[in-house]
């Protein structure tokens, strides 16, 4: 067996089952002790309580998760180690037609625990590459990962932003995260999904600049739209919008709380060239916005929240929000409409979602059946041994 000089951390009995299913997460009441001095963000070898080796993951004191596995096989994680697996991200997006220069230039090219980058994401907006670590692990290759990404997609890159200092886990002694360009500087780009154009500015909009995994659904939308007065609840920056006018919607009103977002909204339905008449942006609060409109009003309705539940502790409450608002929306949809529910909250399952959407149509009088059930598109791939990774759902609804 390969010795190695990492620090060690020892399971409890019977801890090992998770890992042995391929699993990459130790939680902190798996670990039995901890041999040497690791440091977070550091290399850690795994073992089992009869010292049977486990794999290799990055260390973080701190948090429920300890260990963060990335690979279980007996290998050095080197440069070429993580080449490798870059390599293997990028292959699967351009056999997915991401990277080929057609109708869609943004994408996710790095998806966590999917890709066996847990607690690591990139997305990739018209030659501006993203990354955000949510571990101090992922975050300390970060300067490596920017050298293989320029080696692998060459002029296919025109800058490296690194988004992280909201995501890494605060470790006591290290210096604060602050975002920063690892290559290049160029913080704006106007991206193609389906030949619809949106403006991205990777510095200062949500996540790492866009909603990439709602690409799918939007196109969906589209061909859901055509003549139909559509209602966007939380529009971020309009993509449901856009999408429902080049479907040929006969109207669409954009909702969001944040003025920002209403003008990227405005902006990104005048880049695609779509008459203002028939598209009006409203910043204003969305619960509010549903309980006070019209019945009838609208027969298309996207209802896009952020995560009404971040950690399982709340999800409660993330329901009673998930409940309210599909109760307003069916309320007040058109006989015949068409709704768009979603949850991006990972602490929330599909079937704990649909049961919340359920409840909202008995408590609205209102008979519904799904025709659609939504989830990430296929550059936000899910480990087969990591469910948690399913985060997005939806489901389109017909509401008689």
């Amino acid at each position: 067996m390969r010795q190695y000089n990492y620090p060690k951390v020892i399971l409890k009995t019977g801890k090992e089952r998770s890992l042995l299913r391929l699993h990459p997460w130790i939680f902190s009441g798996a670990v039995k002790n901890v041999i040497g001095n690791a440091i977070d963000g550091e290399n850690v070898a795994v073992y089992d309580s009869k010292n049977a080796f486990l794999g290799l993951g990055h260390y973080q004191k701190n948090g429920s998760i300890t260990v963060r596995m990335f690979t279980f096989d007996e290998v050095e994680p080197d440069r070429e180690f993580w080449k490798q697996k870059i390599q293997n991200a990028v292959n699967l997006r351009r056999a997915l037609g991401y990277l080929d220069g057609g109708d869609t230039n943004v994408c996710r090219l790095i998806h966590g625990e999917g890709d066996g980058f847990p607690g690591f994401i990139c997305d990739y907006y018209n030659g501006i590459v993203v990354f955000q670590a949510h571990s101090r692990g992922m975050y300390l290759q970060e300067e490596m990962f920017a050298e293989i990404f320029r080696e692998i997609l060459g002029s296919q890159v025109t800058a490296i932003y690194d988004k992280s200092d909201k995501t890494v886990p605060k470790t006591d002694g290290a210096p604060a995260v602050e975002s920063r360009f690892l290559f290049g500087s160029e913080a704006e780009k106007e991206v193609l999904e389906y030949g619809m154009k949106f403006y991205v500015n990777v510095v200062e909009g949500q996540k790492t600049g866009y909603f990439i995994d709602q690409r799918e659904n939007r196109h969906l939308l589209s061909q859901y739209s055509k003549g139909r007065t559509v209602l966007n609840m939380f529009c971020y920056t309009g993509g449901f919008s856009v999408a429902a006018l080049k479907g040929g919607a006969g109207s669409v009103t954009s909702v969001d709380s944040s003025q920002t977002a209403i003008d990227l909204t405005v902006r990104n339905g005048d880049i695609n060239g779509f008459n203002a008449g028939v598209h009006q942006a409203i910043a204003t609060d969305a619960f509010e916005y549903l309980d006070k409109m019209e019945p009838n009003k609208y027969d298309l309705i996207v209802l896009d929240p952020p995560a009404f539940a971040k950690h399982v502790n709340v999800t409660n409450q993330a329901v009673k929000g998930y409940t309210r608002i599909n109760r307003a929306a069916m309320e007040r949809i058109a006989p015949g409409g068409i709704l768009f529910t979603f949850s991006c909250s990972q602490a929330i399952d599909k079937q704990t979602f649909r049961m919340a959407v359920m409840e909202a149509s008995l408590q609205a009088k209102r008979k519904i059946s799904i025709l659609h059930q939504l989830t990430q598109p296929n550059d936000h791939p899910i480990s087969m041994y990591h469910p948690e990774g399913e985060y997005l759902k939806g489901l389109v609804l017909y509401v008689e």
